[in-house]
């Protein structure tokens, strides 16, 4: 029997991404990455979050907001594949679902009172951009959550090894210090679709307000230009 359910955000993450592009692929891959999860006004109760502070690790439950559409394919094409196989939407974490809902696991960083936004949560590793509806917070729990012989099919292991990032020294000056790890990190994930391999092509991506601008060849990235996001 089909149902439909009616849900709404209770959240939004504020992080340094404006758009998808340069989001890692997964959380926790970079966990130089620093993000603030900002409850919805009618969900600010600290009673709420009352015992979330002492555990290391949350689960999101989210929206992939610019992915949603109408219309679902039961097969997509993983970029961990390079995009010429087809595997089955369920054995994939597509964005294009039937219901384009995602799960993240995160750093918790802090739980810290602010004058403007209530009590937010300080989070690191989180792969989302700016601005998405949060669903859910769940505390992670280890000895349920972690399974260590658990078998990870096509994507067992990371895609592939970090690249080497070349960031002339007054560039890289330009990005606020407290955010140049991060940006290292995400860089060295090689943010290019994994179908794109054209050593001359130069591309760009939204961070922590600024554009950063780059091509890879020969497994180094090199950043050509970083300046203000206009």
């Amino acid at each position: 029997m089909s149902q439909e359910f009616s849900m709404r955000a209770i959240a939004r993450v504020h992080s340094d991404f404006p758009s998808k592009f340069g989001v890692p692929r997964q959380s926790g891959l970079v966990e130089d990455l620093t993000s603030t999860l900002v409850f919805e006004p009618e969900f600010r109760s600290e009673d709420a979050l009352r015992g979330l502070e002492g555990f290391s690790h949350l689960w999101l439950v989210w929206v992939f907001h610019q992915a949603a559409q109408r219309d679902w394919s039961p097969t997509v094409r993983p970029p961990r594949l390079g995009g010429n196989a087809r595997m089955g939407v369920f054995a994939t974490r597509s964005p294009f679902r039937p219901n384009p809902i995602a799960l993240s696991a995160v750093r918790l960083d802090g739980v810290e009172r602010t004058e403007a936004w209530g009590t937010v949560l300080r989070l690191r590793g989180a792969d989302l951009v700016d601005g998405t509806p949060v669903l859910d917070v769940k505390p992670y729990l280890p000895y349920a959550d972690c399974v260590p012989d658990a078998l990870g099919g096509f994507a067992a292991a990371p895609a592939a090894p970090a690249l080497a990032v070349d960031i002339p020294p007054d560039l890289l000056e330009r990005v606020p210090p407290e955010r140049r790890r991060a940006l290292l990190g995400v860089l060295a994930q090689d943010p290019r679709p994994r179908y794109q391999k054209d050593p001359d092509r130069v591309y760009g991506f939204g961070f922590a307000g600024l554009e950063v601008r780059f091509s890879v060849a020969d497994g180094v990235l090199t950043v050509w230009e970083i300046m203000e996001d206009l």
